[in-house]
């Protein structure tokens, strides 16, 4: 008997729906929302402060004989560290979420292939996670950078003792070449 990872999003979050018992021919309408203790282990598998609301709202339709599509709205509020100042970042997250499930799916057979235009499609499964659904579109839609307002980066300049520090322009990879070409153009121009 294989144990599952307890850091896995299935072992934080799950809400399973078997397609075969599903109505293969009405729209499976679903409403979840994360309560507070599945929120707060939530945050610490995102390794974020805090998730303050989340929830996963839509519906689940047949399409065409075996295939399914689920369309739905992921609706969160998380707070974050700032990136400059670590203090707390709330956001606001509204994202729209599509998935297609295929019974007849091409899967890849090279090693190295490239990325389908499509990204929402899926091979088709026995059942669907929504709350797995929820937990990867949460972690793709959270800021990589959140800033809170007014934090900026300040310069900072090190040098040794009795030196100039570089300015900005004498940082960047071709400020000296350009010097060079101004100092050359003058020659010519004199000569």
């Amino acid at each position: 008997m294989t144990q599952s990872d307890p850091h896995a999003p299935e072992a934080i979050w799950s809400h399973p729906l078997r397609l075969a018992e599903l109505p293969a021919r009405k729209i499976t309408r679903f409403d979840l929302v994360a309560d507070a203790p599945t929120r707060a282990a939530i945050a610490k598998w995102a390794d974020i402060v805090g998730v303050e609301a989340l929830r996963l709202k839509g519906e689940l339709r047949p399409n065409g004989r075996s295939d399914w599509e689920l369309s739905a709205t992921l609706s969160a509020t998380v707070v974050q560290e700032c990136v400059i100042s670590l203090a707390p970042v709330t956001t606001k997250i509204h994202e729209k979420v599509t998935r297609r499930y295929l019974a007849h799916m091409e899967m890849p057979s090279e090693e190295e292939v490239e990325m389908p235009e499509d990204d929402s499609t899926e091979p088709l499964p026995a059942s669907v996670n929504l709350a797995g659904v929820a937990l990867e579109a949460l972690e793709l839609a959270l800021p990589l950078y959140p800033r809170a307002p007014g934090a900026s980066l300040s310069t900072a300049s090190v040098t040794e003792p009795g030196a100039e520090p570089l300015s900005e322009e004498q940082i960047k990879p071709f400020a000296n070449l350009r010097a060079l070409m101004q100092n050359r153009d003058e020659g010519d121009k004199k000569g």
